[in-house]
Parts: structure tokens; sequence; C-alpha cells
């Protein structure tokens, strides 16, 4: 979904696929995650072939695996790929973060590629645990970047100590998400600036609250 920054922390290696590149790498890095998602529509997930993605992209196949080592992994680098950029200041309101974390939702969805392999993903997600693992492995990602909005929120005492940053996202973003690809009910800004106030409005009820104070 976004770009933010990830909190200060030890350093430890980059997964596969994760270092962007420059020059010829990077054009290569640009085909193999175009042709992975022309794959993935027109195959799904379960049927897709890392030697017809590297064959797409014009690359051997043992460039792929030596960069990304599985599927999963350049899955997980496409949807990466695909994200927006956006800014969780600490000096805005958590329901204001929260309505930019929702309206980045709605944005993603407008974007046919994003919207493309995000339906691919949930369909195939029901039915292969490996499609399962790598959808969540991105939307974890996600949540870990936006959940910012939130630790912010609780460092200054706007909602409680012991909230759990992930499920306010989760709050925030499953009902659009229902909507997009699983009704296919329309969404509007409207409905995410709702979507945000509802969970900002929860989590400083402390209805989010799921451990003790640190």
């Amino acid at each position: 979904m976004d770009r933010t920054e990830p909190p200060e922390g030890p350093q430890s290696t980059p997964a596969p696929g994760s270092v962007r590149p420059g020059g010829r790498t990077a054009r290569t890095r640009a085909a193999v995650l175009e042709a992975t998602l022309a794959e993935l529509v027109e195959t799904g997930y379960a049927d897709a072939r890392i030697d017809r993605i590297a064959a797409r992209a014009g690359v051997a196949a043992t460039t792929v695996y030596r960069r990304w080592g599985s599927l999963e992994n350049i899955v997980v680098d496409l949807a990466d790929d695909l994200a927006v950029s956006i800014e969780l200041p600490d000096s805005h309101t958590l329901e204001d973060n929260l309505r930019t974390v929702a309206r980045a939702v709605l944005t993603l969805n407008e974007d046919p590629a994003h919207r493309a392999w995000l339906q691919v993903m949930v369909s195939a997600a029901v039915r292969s645990p490996k499609a399962r693992e790598a959808l969540s492995s991105v939307l974890a990602h996600r949540r870990d970047l936006t959940s910012v909005a939130v630790r912010h929120a609780v460092t200054r005492g706007e909602v409680p100590p012991g909230t759990d940053p992930h499920e306010v996202i989760r709050a925030t973003v499953a009902p659009l998400y229902l909507r997009m690809y699983v009704t296919g009910e329309p969404v509007t800004p409207a409905d995410a600036d709702r979507a945000a106030a509802a969970a900002a409005l929860a989590a400083r009820a402390g209805l989010f609250v799921t451990r003790p104070p640190e």
C-alpha cells in the first residue's frame, strides 16, 4: 500500500528480490515483474511457472531463480512494485492518517495492474496454501508500514496503551477490500473516510487494546 520507512532496528539480510537495482539489472527486474503479472492473469497462481515467466521476460530461468528463488518471492516483490507512496506524519491525528491509508487502498484499486494482481491472489488464496502465504506476507508487510500511524497515536496518548496497531489497520481497510474483491460493491472516497473514522473511534474507545501496556 505504501512505501513509508520501516522503524529503525537491527539490520538483516534483504529478502530475495527486495534490493532495488539499477541499470541492466533494473530493466531485468521490471521485465520479470511485468511478465509475472501477465502470467498470473493468464494462468492463475496455481499454474504459473517460473520458466514461462522467464521466457516472457526474455531472460534465463536461472537468472530469475538466482534473484528471487521462488514464485512467492516474485509475487511479494511485484506487490511492492505496485504499491503507492504515502506519508503518515506524527503531527496528524489518527483519523487523518487512517483516512490517508484508506484512500490509498482506493488508489490501488484504480490501478488496473494492481487490481488484476490482487484479484488473482485473493482467488488463489482460497485454494492454495502457498498463494495464501504469499498474499498474507504482502498484507502483513503493508500493515507493518502503515501501523506507524497507530504507534504515533499511542505515543501521544490519543489511543490507549496496548492498542494493537495491526488490528486498527485491519479494521480500516477490511470493509473496503470486502466490497472491492468479495461482494463487488462500488467503493467511494466517502466509504474510505467512514471506515477510517470508525476505526479511529473504536481505537480511541480502547476496543483494540489486546495486550497489557508496556
